[in-house]
């Protein structure tokens, strides 16, 4: 019980400091401050907080989970291509949006396409949208909040009870410290995790006996596929190449790149960006792989052996059956489980808190959906101009918590990975409404009725994603299951990671479909006045 009662230490000193961030903010009530921290994070801080809050549940429970049950191919799949798109992303497209924000006194992008495009109710469904597509986010962290506190306490503190007090700690923050709390447990987060991440690397290797001798045994056994990417076609391989195009997109990193004090912050935040990224996801997945050789870690035992069954009798398991095995074989806790046999009580304890802080990085996406919520409805449909700013601010802490109670009600019922919901549904969906910022940004012929039929496309695809996971039960690794063929060609399949289509991830085609629509149905619409293309393109309008 002893790393159980430093993790919950460690969050009594998040909370502390969200509301000391609040403190310092009394004075100042304004909107642009609780959700912006004024525009005005320094360039250490605003590196760490904008890398912390991509780095969540998904990047280390769902990393070293997806590694122990895939192997080392979950480093290519996610790590290597995020390390060059996201920073790409950000020099050209996080940099234009923060100089356009600093003009215009935009807050959120639902009101950057507003005034881009002309429009209000587009502007809307928009932000329907995206709101729903950031809800699984949200959803993995009290999950992953949950995963943890159970493993640590050894089962002491169930997992309904882990993912409340997660959800209570980081509601509280968000609620009192705004963007600036936010931002400052980020930073804080983020730092605990890059070195606690090493130390669990060097404390788990020699607890292990040596990471060579087992790299050596998995080679030996019939599970060598782990120390390779023989499981996972090239096309498979390419679509994860997609995902990354999820980041820019979603409005916690679009909102995080307004909060900046100078432009210039963006040079060291992609140059420092990939050396984070590796300095997370190696530990993450390397751990996740070498747990396979845990020979004296009866949990891990007990999910290899499920996972074993669940792949040679698959055929004759019941649906009942099939989900026991798969709930029992889920790896989202095995990087927890490594680090209570292998460190000592005291140092598992520490360890557990930095994977906490990385769990608990949703607080970005909840306070991005709550400034969305009043700047995008409340104020724009007239509510500031009725009740005032301060009504304003109550409106979004408000939401702050029916958002976070939501939240945790669908991850106590929701039977996916971690992994799984985040990949399927939050990283397809947004990835697929990159095209709108791409062209609301760069191509002055982009229209609202463009921006529509991208945004209602993506939505009717992810439900459809939802809908086959729905329908047809998860596969054992490395199997599929046919859903739709054509002509004696398979369509769309079920894979245990979700549906294929023509043997891609479904943000490929999702994403490609969304970009087709916003060219062609905005080459077939009007575009918008002259006075707003010069606004946006100043140099592209004559005289």
């Amino acid at each position: 019980m002893i790393p159980a009662l430093i993790v919950f230490a460690y969050l009594a000193i998040v909370v502390y400091i969200g509301v000391f961030a609040f403190r310092k903010a009394r004075g100042k009530q304004e909107v642009e401050d609780y959700f912006l921290a004024s525009r005005s994070l320094g360039p250490f801080v605003f590196l760490m907080s904008l890398f912390g809050t991509n780095m969540t549940a998904f990047t280390i429970l769902g990393s070293s989970g997806h590694a122990f049950a895939n192997g080392i191919v979950t480093f290519g799949l996610m790590a290597s291509s995020s390390a060059f798109l996201i920073p790409l992303t950000l020099l050209l497209v996080g940099t234009r949006v923060w100089a356009l924000g600093k003009r215009h006194g935009f807050i959120t992008p639902v009101q950057l396409f507003r005034d881009r495009w002309e429009t209000s109710h587009v502007g809307t469904v928009i932000f329907a949208v995206q709101a729903a597509l950031l809800v699984p986010y949200i959803i993995v962290g009290v999950m992953g909040g949950g995963t943890t506190l159970e493993a640590v306490s050894g089962g002491r503190v169930p997992y309904w009870l882990g993912g409340a007090v997660v959800a209570l700690v980081v509601m509280t923050y968000v609620f009192f410290g705004g963007m600036r709390g936010t931002a400052w447990v980020n930073t804080f987060q983020t730092a605990l995790f890059l070195v606690f991440g090493g130390v669990a690397v060097l404390v788990i290797g020699w607890g292990m006996g040596g990471f060579s001798r087992s790299a050596e045994a998995i080679l030996a056994s019939g599970e060598s596929f782990l120390l390779t990417r023989e499981r996972v076609s090239p096309l498979y391989f390419l679509g994860y190449s997609f995902i990354p195009l999820s980041s820019i997109a979603f409005p916690h990193i679009t909102i995080f790149c307004l909060t900046a004090r100078r432009m210039s912050q963006f040079r060291r935040t992609v140059i420092l960006y990939p050396l984070c990224i590796a300095a997370i996801w190696l530990p993450c997945v390397f751990l996740g792989v070498m747990a396979n050789r845990a020979s004296d870690v009866p949990k891990v035992q007990e999910k290899l052996e499920a996972r074993r069954t669940l792949a040679s009798a698959a055929a004759t398991l019941t649906p009942a059956a099939k989900d026991a095995l798969r709930a029992r074989a889920a790896g989202d806790d095995v990087l927890v489980l490594l680090l209570e046999h292998y460190a000592p009580l005291w140092l598992a304890g520490l360890l557990g808190a930095g994977i906490m802080a990385a769990v608990m990085a949703t607080d970005s996406q909840i306070l991005a959906l709550s400034t969305m919520f009043t700047e995008d409805v409340f104020a724009h449909y007239e509510g500031r101009t009725r009740f005032g700013e301060a009504a304003q601010v109550h409106t979004g802490r408000a939401f702050v918590i029916g958002l976070t109670v939501v939240a945790y009600a669908i991850a106590l019922r929701l039977p996916e990975s971690i992994f799984a919901v985040a990949v399927q549904y939050a990283f397809t969906g947004f990835a697929a409404l990159a095209p709108l910022l791409v062209a609301a940004l760069f191509w002055r012929g982009s229209t609202k009725w463009g921006a529509l039929a991208s945004t209602l496309w993506v939505a009717a695809a992810v439900i459809g994603i939802a809908a086959v996971n729905a329908a047809v039960p998860a596969p054992p690794p490395g199997q599929a299951t046919p859903v739709w063929t054509l002509a004696g060609y398979e369509v769309v399949a079920r894979t245990a990671g979700g549906p294929s289509i023509l043997g891609l991830l479904p943000v490929v085609p999702v994403v490609l479909i969304s970009a087709l629509l916003m060219l062609v149905v905005s080459a077939l619409t009007p575009k918008p006045g002259a006075g707003t293309i010069a606004r946006y393109f100043p140099d592209s309008v004559p005289g």
